[in-house]
């Protein structure tokens, strides 16, 4: 199934932080939010976009918190992939409630709940309209979901990778603790780094840099922005 020619950006991975799927709560699952956020998948589907889609585990485990705390990095890692495969089989359920056909494909095999990643499997399903919800990181202790959402976009020959999050975009200081905050409606990866910005860890912005992948942070909760986003509307902050 081609894309049509009307988007700017027709096919993408969007990285959805593990936090947004509790909602208000901090933890589990606030299902409102996540069947509104299937919902604004469901709209970019229904025009035609690709997509591909990497959900955090934030809400369940961290396991770079877990580390910190004296647990062995490789098992707390391991167990943070796992709490990402939890979020993408419940969004792949919320999804399929909305008859969006839905695929979760994981890194680390368990063929029971999930196809394992094969790079042109993956690509067929986003040829055939299906969203694919890439789950348990790179496999890999050491990288975080954000690089893991950046080298499967790479992979899929992603057009844009959008990173979904609970701020309008990328701001010169945290602006829920600096009312001073700036934001950006366009920067560069350059300015990015030397700057120490938090959009995504250091190694997924290098990797977005060197495969001159865009990316686009943008709020979220906002209705239809991930359409807008994808029309090459100004929302959020676009990073190149």
């Amino acid at each position: 199934m081609s894309p049509p020619s009307d988007l700017k950006y027709p096919r993408v991975l969007l990285k959805l932080s593990g936090e947004a799927l509790a909602g208000d709560t901090g933890f589990g699952f606030d299902f409102e939010s996540i069947r509104e956020f299937a919902r604004q998948v469901k709209g970019i589907a229904a025009m035609g976009a690709q997509i591909g889609m990497v959900i955090g585990g934030g809400n369940i485990i961290r396991g770079s918190q877990l580390s910190r705390m004296g647990m062995d990095r490789v098992s707390a890692d391991y167990m943070g992939m796992l709490g990402t495969v939890i979020n993408a089989l419940a969004f792949q359920d919320t999804l399929e409630r909305e008859e969006v056909d839905t695929r979760v494909m994981t890194a680390i095999r368990m063929e029971e709940v999930a196809e394992p990643y094969i790079r042109r499997r993956a690509l067929r399903h986003l040829e055939k309209g299906r969203v694919v919800i890439f789950a348990a990181g790179t496999g890999n202790p050491y990288f975080s979901t954000d690089t893991a959402a950046v080298l499967r976009a790479i992979q899929m020959k992603a057009d844009v990778i959008i990173k979904a999050t609970s701020v309008d975009g990328v701001y010169s200081a945290d602006p829920k603790k600096d009312p001073k905050a700036t934001r950006f409606d366009r920067i560069s990866y350059r300015d990015v780094m030397a700057g120490e910005l938090k959009v995504m860890d250091q190694t997924a912005v290098t990797l977005c840099k060197e495969n001159e992948l865009p990316l686009i942070v943008l709020n979220i909760h906002t209705p239809g922005i991930v359409a807008k986003a994808l029309r090459g509307e100004p929302v959020g902050t676009l990073v190149t």
